[in-house]
């Protein structure tokens, strides 16, 4: 999901992370199996559903194999480009 450790501690500080619903503020809340993840990630929201929990850290392709990815396609603005991210201000960043 995040690249590194320190990444996923950070969205999970700030408070973006959701387990079935509910913030939560630490990167080490448990989860069980069953669980749905909700998160920002690559510039969209996440949801996945926790199939298995691994028995020791292993690669990236090995994790992926422990969750559902539950997130909708993004959606296409009228010409085909995904839509324009807003600003601070409500403005287009393009």
């Amino acid at each position: 999901m995040a690249k590194t450790r320190e990444l996923a501690k950070a969205i999970a500080s700030e408070g973006h992370v959701r387990i079935d619903g509910r913030p939560v503020a630490r990167a080490h809340a448990p989860v069980r199996i069953g669980d749905v993840l909700s998160l920002p990630l690559h510039g969209r929201v996440r949801i996945f559903r926790v199939e298995a929990l691994p028995k020791r850290r292993g690669p990236a392709d090995e994790a992926r194999m422990l969750y559902s990815d539950l997130s909708p396609e993004p959606s296409p603005d009228v010409d085909g480009r995904a839509p324009a991210r807003l600003g601070a201000r409500g403005q287009s960043g393009e």
